[in-house]
């Protein structure tokens, strides 16, 4: 796993992606991350490591573009600006990135063997969260009779 840190783009092949983004045509990149969340979204079999990673930087785009979210920093990332990412994509990214870390994902796996997997877990939560925020729990309302 050629993986440096647990930031979406901290290791080659989302770096790479990154890259491939940059020398994409600028109307093309909306659909190399939508393609990223699908394959990962909907895996035929087991999620392998390279869509998974691909697929975790492409939420952090997508993150990016929220109104909550926060920028997807990182000297690895993407550097030419990309264009509005629609917001069906937030829904796919949840469903990609609820597929990382299955029992399914080669990454997953990966990440439960290592020291720092905890926090990798914890950083998938957050950008989860941003794009489908959990319910707080409501309290009990009591009513007179």
């Amino acid at each position: 796993m050629g993986t440096w840190d647990i930031g979406p783009f901290d290791n080659d092949t989302a770096a790479d992606f990154g890259g491939d983004l940059d020398e994409a045509a600028f109307d093309d990149r909306a659909s190399m991350i939508r393609r990223a969340l699908e394959r990962a979204a909907d895996p035929t079999d087991y999620l392998n490591t390279s869509d998974g990673e691909r697929a975790v930087a492409s939420a952090a785009l997508v993150v990016a573009q929220h109104p909550h979210g926060e920028p997807a920093c990182s000297s690895y990332g993407p550097s030419e600006p990309l264009p509005e990412l629609p917001s069906e994509l937030r829904m796919l990214a949840v469903d990609a990135l609820d597929q990382v870390v299955s029992e399914l994902s080669e990454l997953a796996e990966l990440w439960a063997e290592a020291a720092r997997g905890p926090k990798w877990r914890q950083d998938i939560a957050r950008l989860r969260d941003v794009l489908d925020p959990p319910v707080p729990p409501q309290e009990e309302t009591l009513f007179d009779v």
